[in-house]
């Protein structure tokens, strides 16, 4: 722990100070203290699942909580807290210049003890030109990559763990905002190459869908706009226009924020026409020392408005968050669509916002573990359609997606025109 304290100050003292009233009151930090540890223990529908030692976080932070002077260092604190537990679902809503970005356009995975590049964020980078799918990831601001692991602030839980490992390993490609990330990779062909991810160029959408169409087929790409309030109206319109499409491409790979059901439940209404269950939930309650009671319970969703009733694919991958996981699997649940792309963002549970006792600015808790229909917990939800990612160069997943939509829309033709005949016979007998 204290490594944790000395890095802590570390980085504070480097911020510049401009703030009135920076420094924390102790008494308040130690009910703040309190209250989010009462809740992690209460709530956090996870707690169990992890490999963490919850004994240690509470002992350990609590040596150091009195420690903490500023609120730079006072949002360090939280934030490493809540890492101890490798849920990217547990967020403070609050971030300092030091703070680690929630996501990055690169997605990692270990392998034998090495770290390479699996994914990239193909639909929202622009003019990439370099094809690092299967690189090594060698060095991470010129430090050997798996060093940086070992030196990442958390205490309590063993880095070792693989599943511990690589979170990690994506937090820190991730980078904190006031730390460039420059990496050293060794590509497929054994040549190394640095790479600066902040140089990488993101796309940025300013409409909440795009459309595009192709031959008769419409693609509906949802531009990270879930969570936005007039989302709906606009999708409502768009589905509506395109209403007589051979088919539909729903392209979720850009929805990492959102987090209200609503959104999931009124998409997933213009698909359907009786009443079926997409989803369940399961949650604990718990009141002061009884003992927690887990509770499921299923969620249905029901036809609104014009129903498209043609075949419909849905393109996921590392960028589709907790909203976009749930339309993706209520899709997939209810019949209506095919999933097609790679794993998701693994996003685990539903979460509900809690505030400190003092301040204003408070943190997220997974409460509910969200299953699919059939018994698949959310994050571990592979799509049927399942494409390993072979290039930065092309986009291999819609490229599929249109492929399978014209075999699927000329099986269906085929299928009615047989029953038109088949009926027509059995008449004329």
């Amino acid at each position: 722990m204290k490594n944790l304290l000395s890095l802590l100050l570390l980085i504070t003292f480097q911020l510049t100070f401009s703030q009135k009233n920076n420094y924390v009151d102790n008494y308040e930090m130690s009910q703040d203290f309190g209250k989010i540890i009462q809740d992690l223990s209460n709530d956090y529908i996870y707690l169990n699942d992890k490999k963490t030692d919850f004994s240690c976080v509470k002992e350990k932070y609590a040596e150091i909580v009195s420690k903490v002077k500023t609120n730079q260092e006072k949002i360090l604190f939280f934030e490493y807290l809540l890492n101890e537990f490798y849920d990217s679902n547990l967020q403070l809503n609050a971030k300092t210049k030091s703070s680690f970005r929630l996501h990055s356009p690169l997605h990692i995975v270990l392998k034998e003890d090495k770290f390479y590049v699996q994914n990239i964020w193909f639909s929202q980078i622009k003019d990439f030109g370099k094809n690092i799918i299967g690189a090594e990831v060698l060095n991470f601001n010129s430090k050997e990559f798996n060093k940086v692991i070992d030196d990442f602030p958390v205490q309590c839980v063993n880095k070792k763990i693989p599943e511990v490992r690589e979170w990690i390993a994506n937090k820190i490609i991730s980078g904190r905002l006031n730390e460039s990330r420059v990496l050293t990779l060794k590509l497929v062909d054994d040549r190394k190459i640095s790479l600066n991810v902040d140089n990488i160029k993101i796309r940025e959408e300013r409409k909440l869908l795009s459309v595009l169409k192709k031959d008769d087929f419409t693609v509906i790409k949802i531009n990270n706009s879930l969570n936005h309030a007039n989302f709906i109206r606009y999708f409502d319109n768009q589905l509506n226009a395109n209403i007589n499409a051979k088919g539909l491409i729903l392209d979720l790979r850009n929805t990492t924020d959102g987090k209200n059901s609503y959104v999931a439940n009124a998409i997933l209404s213009r698909f359907i026409d009786s009443e079926v269950p997409f989803k369940k939930n399961v949650t604990k309650d718990k009141y002061g020392n009884n003992p927690a009671i887990i509770k499921s319970r299923l969620e249905f969703v029901n036809p609104r408005g014009i129903q498209f009733k043609q075949p419909v694919i849905v393109l996921v991958g590392k960028w589709t968050g907790s909203v976009g996981q749930d339309v993706a699997i209520g899709l997939d649940a209810i019949n209506r669509g095919k999933i097609l792309g790679t794993k998701m963002m693994k996003l685990a549970g539903e979460t509900k916002d809690y505030l400190f006792t003092k301040d204003k600015y408070g943190y997220r808790i997974s409460t509910d573990k969200v299953y699919t229909a059939n018994g698949i917990v959310r994050e571990a939800f592979i799509p049927k359609y399942d494409i390993l990612q072979q290039s930065t160069l092309k986009d291999d997943v819609l490229n599929k997606a249109y492929s399978l939509l014209e075999a699927e829309a000329n099986d269906s033709f085929a299928s009615k025109i047989k029953n038109k005949s088949n009926i027509v016979a059995k008449n004329d007998k």
